[in-house]
């Protein structure tokens, strides 16, 4: 009598290897021989080229006296820090801070009113988020300044500030307002249909279960966002506002280097949009670890674990 041996599960399944550098991906075709030796002579062209730009502007500058240990004596000097560049970040942060706090409100309010059962709420929403993400901010600036100017309706001292958070405000809260709402549509449906099993008001489910799921996801975006609103605080000084910008100029302007003042405010604003995104990363794993240990899976997870079974 002959026995038949069954395999066991898995046994005659190929085992997993690592897959080829070189091998094709659906974005592009694995390169041949002469395709790589091409790429690679084309790669030493850019490399020479850029290299030859930065020393071309390296010469320039050296020529105008930019570069001398002369320009960057200003900035050891504890005047030129207190009379223009701490005035000018103080003045970045102000407004940053306001317009992202004002922005993140307005935001959930037009996103949540985007998808309110009334017809006219909706419409009135979305008239509004549409309206201000196609104005740009600096025209919203130059009018808001006008028109607070001309019919009074902030202190003179205090005009230019009103007028850059306000256009911040407006235009990071109409694209957050999208953001919201983007992120409470791809919340799963049975969570809504759950809490309406259980009794909850659709004010309830939106305040406790949606919108707190949905801001934890679209956390990047958001951060994404109030970076922009930190940058976008520099075109303030076109409306007269002292800000980290206006600053270094005049920085340059009273010492004659410009380049210096420049790549100094360039280093601020990298180590301010630094900082902001290492508080919100920080926040976001926080926030990631609370629904965790509570048994609450946010939807970028979920669809994570189907996607992984």
């Amino acid at each position: 009598m002959t026995t038949v041996q069954t395999p066991t599960p898995g046994a005659d399944a190929p085992k997993s290897r690592k897959a080829p550098a070189d091998r094709a991906t659906v974005l592009y075709d694995a390169p041949g021989p002469k395709a790589k030796v091409r790429n690679n002579i084309l790669s030493g062209v850019v490399l020479a080229v850029l290299l030859f730009g930065a020393y071309f502007v390296y010469v320039k500058f050296d020529e105008k006296g930019q570069l001398t240990s002369a320009k960057w004596e200003p900035f050891t000097e504890s005047t030129t820090w207190t009379t223009y560049l701490i005035p000018g970040i103080q003045g970045t942060i102000v407004a940053a801070g306001l317009s992202i706090v004002f922005a993140l409100i307005l935001g959930a309010v037009l996103g949540v009113a985007r998808l309110s059962d009334h017809k006219p709420v909706r419409v009135i929403a979305g008239f509004v988020v549409e309206l201000f993400r196609a104005i740009p901010v600096l025209i919203l600036m130059i009018f808001l300044y006008q028109f607070y100017a001309e019919y009074a309706v902030f202190k003179s001292r205090y005009l230019a500030l009103a007028a850059v958070v306000t256009g911040l405000t407006l235009y990071n809260g109409s694209v957050i307002a999208e953001i919201v709402r983007s992120g409470i549509n791809s919340l799963p449906k049975g969570q809504t249909e759950a809490a309406k099993a259980i009794g909850l008001r659709k004010g309830q489910i939106m305040r406790m279960i949606l919108l707190p799921q949905a801001v934890t996801a679209m956390l990047p975006a958001i951060v994404s966002q109030m970076v922009v609103a930190l940058k976008d605080s520099a075109l303030g000084y076109i409306i007269g506002y002292v800000e980290v910008v206006r600053s270094g100029q005049q920085v340059g302007a009273f010492y004659g280097n410009y380049l210096p003042a420049l790549i100094i405010v360039a280093i601020i604003m990298i180590a301010l949009n630094s900082l902001l995104t290492y508080l919100a990363t920080a926040l976001e794993k926080r926030l990631r670890r609370g629904k965790k240990s509570t048994g609450v899976v946010l939807a970028g997870d979920a669809t994570q674990q189907g996607l992984s079974t």
